[in-house]
């Protein structure tokens, strides 16, 4: 509500009661002891202040807020990651306040400023009593102001406030088309100038299938791109939520589409899934399950582990004769799980009987993709679905080791001694490339050539905004000449 020649903008801890209730009744089912309006506010006997973690107006000038309806649910089913339980419990029930009107959690600004939240756009750290009232602009970064400013209406008087409320209690709404606009201008920005993000960073991680390639035909301007990147000195690494080859068949395959990349510049979740085994001491005398291709089972061999299972298992078939009883190795201590176009049910229900009677066995998940590229033509059904199978029998989450989760990240940044705010990864997909890079503290660029369309991105449902986003990473090549 204020304005400060440093940053702009300032938030303070708010005068609850002055904010207007924004429809007759009990708004979102809370109590009529919780709704504040502008009347109580001009009450003899106002209410106590606000919890300390509360802030959205000044007193002489509150803001209206805007009220995106998918926030709340959002956060009541998915809570903050990297917060504290009894802070995303604030969060979630603070958005119900004030009649109807979400409220905004404040603090220093440190988790919108950061990559930890790319749930919700307008979450900021629910802060301890002691927190000063007005964000770290410094801090939350261009991203975090960007936000910021799309989140709020102009400042208004104590008057238009109170008209804006008989407003909303009479039945007038908002223009959805004016949401919409709000939601298309606080989305992720088009990558501009190639040049600053290439001079920003020492590390390009690149996924593969929709970004290099779509099934076995490499993409427009991808081998220029990439030599323009090694010429400027950067480090170049590709990961893959693939499991179906190891990083030596995946070695062969750039070759073949002309691309000179070494092995140790490979990351597939196959790999991932041995690497996890080895970094947690798995005993050598255990066995692996394995539903998913040669990939995993080239790995798990280079690592030193016994497996059973994987392509051999396909033509496998069960006869449900009266009294049969399935048996299975009982020193399977791992099943691992990824995409596998041999999929049936003998390998359902043999890893079903790994994971619930073998004491201890784990469930390691490569990939929940829902997708893949199989061909240029269409989308195919992905790893996701195989793991999905066995989760619907096991009812046992498992532990995935490819993207979205920070192990490949951690991995990566262990073995080339990689500042992870020094990395940019450029991914097709929101809800793994994008939300691993954001979960490793690193720039996220989406291109546009695979999963992910402008209309997904620019969507009121989309809770995930990567730092730019451009058409393909060959942009990057015009972009720079254009620069010049």
């Amino acid at each position: 509500g204020t304005k400060n020649s440093s940053s702009g903008c300032a938030l303070h801890w708010a005068t609850w009661q002055t904010l207007p209730s924004t429809r007759s009744g009990t708004p979102n089912g809370q109590p009529e002891s919780s709704r504040h309006t502008s009347a109580r506010a001009n009450s003899d006997h106002p209410p106590p202040p606000p919890p300390p973690a509360v802030a959205c107006a000044t007193r002489s000038h509150p803001i209206q807020i805007r009220k995106p309806p998918f926030i709340a649910p959002y956060l009541l089913k998915h809570p903050l990651p990297h917060g504290t339980p009894e802070e995303a419990t604030f969060l979630s029930s603070s958005l119900f306040l004030c009649g109807g009107v979400y409220l905004l959690v404040g603090g220093g600004g440190d988790m919108l400023g950061s990559r930890a939240v790319p749930h919700c756009p307008l979450a900021l750290r629910a802060a301890l009593p002691s927190t000063s009232g007005s964000p770290n602009l410094a801090a939350i970064g261009q991203r975090g102001r960007r936000l910021l400013s799309n989140v709020f209406l102009k400042p208004c008087s104590p008057s238009r406030a109170a008209a804006a409320g008989r407003r909303r209690s009479s039945g007038w709404k908002p223009r959805m088309a004016s949401y919409s606009a709000a939601v298309r201008a606080s989305s992720a920005p088009k990558l501009e100038n190639a040049d600053a993000l290439i001079d920003s960073v020492e590390t390009f991680i690149f996924d593969c299938d929709g970004v290099i390639w779509k099934g076995d035909s490499l993409i427009d301007g991808v081998p220029e791109t990439l030599d323009m990147l090694r010429s400027r000195g950067k480090r170049l690494v590709f990961v893959t939520n693939n499991s179906t080859k190891s990083r030596k068949q995946y070695g062969k395959k750039f070759e073949t589409l002309g691309l000179s990349v070494t092995e140790e510049e490979i990351f597939a979740s196959s790999f991932a899934a041995a690497a996890y085994l080895k970094s947690i001491d798995f005993p050598k005398d255990k066995k692996v399950y394995v539903v998913g291709e040669d990939g995993i089972l080239k790995e798990l061999e280079l690592a030193g582990f016994q497996y059973l299972g994987g392509p051999a298992d396909g033509e496998k078939k069960i006869e449900l004769k009266p009294g049969f009883l399935m048996e299975h190795d009982e020193d399977v201590g791992a099943v691992v799980v990824g995409f596998d176009r041999y999929f049936n049910y003998y390998k359902i229900q043999y890893a079903t009987l790994c994971i619930r009677e073998n004491p201890g066995c784990l469930f390691i998940a490569t990939n929940r993709d829902a997708v893949t590229h199989l061909t240029d033509a269409q989308e195919w059904a992905g790893g996701g679905s195989m793991v999905g199978a066995i989760w619907g029998s096991t009812k046992q989450e498992p532990l995935v080791v490819g993207k979205p989760s920070t192990f490949m990240m951690d991995y990566l940044a262990n073995k080339f001694g990689i500042l992870k705010s020094q990395i940019c990864m450029v991914g097709d997909r929101l809800d793994t490339d994008i939300l691993f890079g954001q979960n490793g503290g690193c720039k996220t660029l989406l291109v546009l050539s695979g999963v992910t369309t402008l209309d997904v991105l620019q969507s009121p449902n989309n809770s995930i905004q990567p730092d730019f986003y451009t058409n393909q990473i060959s942009d990057m090549l015009s972009l720079k000449a254009a620069a010049v």
